[in-house]
């Protein structure tokens, strides 16, 4: 199961937001007494187009798709040095796929910041510069070991210069996410885990006084973000914690306050999904409908591995038609037959998200 890990400066509200998007009622405190386990919790992807197929079949089960939240803790100034849980947090970071950095914007009285004031721009620069100086140790480490040798190997040759290329590349303060490697150069250094390699969503905590878009802190990490490459969303954390033991109708006139259309849970689930690079597609029937993951640009075969196995070993083709395509048609497959919409694809064909598949095979 894939994995979302949040990150952040401690008292940067990581906990609050895993509670947002989880529901999970993870204690918010800051990890104290060398606690380092993370709070974990499994969530449902919220997708309207499950839910309508669904709301149509009247199936015996669903099964939504899911995704793993992980709340790490708080990454202090030098924890790639080994201060406060250093390098246990490191490696939970490093268990991660994408990562979910949350960032202070609240004010607090009654939670001081650990760096004395709140500067969004400043506090993401030192969580990445820690991710920054992890994977230069990792990196120091092997080329140390392979140095020593008396004679490298041609494998070690070719790592040792893909090594070096990464080390000046993280030198320049540049995460290892915008380097391009060749697919066999990412299968050398997949084993070393740079944590940033891993996509990276930035998330603006903030709370309820914090609602204008020309706030000068959060144009400066929207510009920070978007030099970065790197997706941005605003939560309110506390207050959108707090909500979901509001009845919805409260809900909505609360978020209407604020200015938010979706929840930001629905948000933040929905983008640590494509950031992870996944798709859906689903399965129908009375009996169950089910969204399926997969990665984006996997094939058909793929999709019947993640069925079952025996579907992908007796693999003879797969009849697909797109959610568009049956929803527009009435939900009826005999309409889309007629229109020339439902499909029989091979092996090859890379599923599309929303596809609504069904697998011919013969074991």
């Amino acid at each position: 199961m894939l994995k979302c890990g949040i990150i952040g400066l401690p008292l940067s509200g990581k906990s609050t937001i895993f509670n947002v998007v989880t529901r999970a009622g993870a204690e918010v405190k800051p990890y104290a007494g060398g606690k380092t386990d993370p709070n974990r919790a499994m969530v449902n992807v919220p997708d309207f187009r499950f839910d309508r197929l669904a709301a149509f079949f009247e199936p015996r089960k669903v099964t939504p798709a899911t995704v793993e939240f992980v709340d790490l803790a708080g990454l202090s100034r030098n924890a790639s040095k080994g201060e406060g849980v250093g390098n246990a947090f490191l490696s939970f970071v490093a268990e991660s796929d994408a990562l979910v950095h949350v960032v202070r914007f609240f004010d607090n009285p009654e939670v001081p910041h650990p760096e004395g004031s709140n500067d969004p721009v400043r506090d993401w620069n030192i969580v990445e510069m820690e991710l920054i100086l992890r994977d230069l140790a990792v990196i120091e480490n092997r080329l140390s070991r392979l140095s020593g040798k008396k004679k490298n190997l041609p494998a070690e040759q070719v790592e040792t210069e893909l090594l070096e290329r990464c080390q000046a590349h993280l030198l320049e303060e540049r995460p290892l996410r915008d380097l391009p490697l060749t697919p066999e150069e990412q299968k050398m250094v997949s084993g070393f885990t740079f944590v940033t390699q891993k996509p990276e969503l930035i998330v603006a905590n903030l709370d309820e006084s914090q609602t204008a878009e020309d706030l000068p802190a959060l144009i400066a990490l929207k510009d920070l973000a978007a030099e970065k490459g790197l997706s941005l969303l605003k939560v309110f954390g506390s207050m959108e914690m707090e909500l979901a033991e509001f009845p919805p109708e409260e809900q909505e006139e609360f978020m209407k306050d604020l200015g938010v259309t979706e929840p930001g849970r629905d948000r933040l689930i929905g983008e640590a999904y494509r950031l992870l690079g996944l798709i859906s597609f689903f399965t129908t029937g009375k009996d169950e409908v089910k969204a399926w993951t997969l990665r984006k640009g996997q094939n058909a075969v793929d999709a019947a591995g993640a069925i079952h196995s025996d579907l992908a070993r007796g693999f003879i083709r797969a009849q697909v038609v797109s959610y568009e395509d049956f929803t527009a048609l009435d939900n009826s497959l005999a309409k889309c037959r007629e229109k020339g919409l439902l499909r029989l694809e091979g092996k090859e064909y890379r599923v599309a998200d929303g596809d609504l598949i069904e697998i011919r095979f013969n074991v």
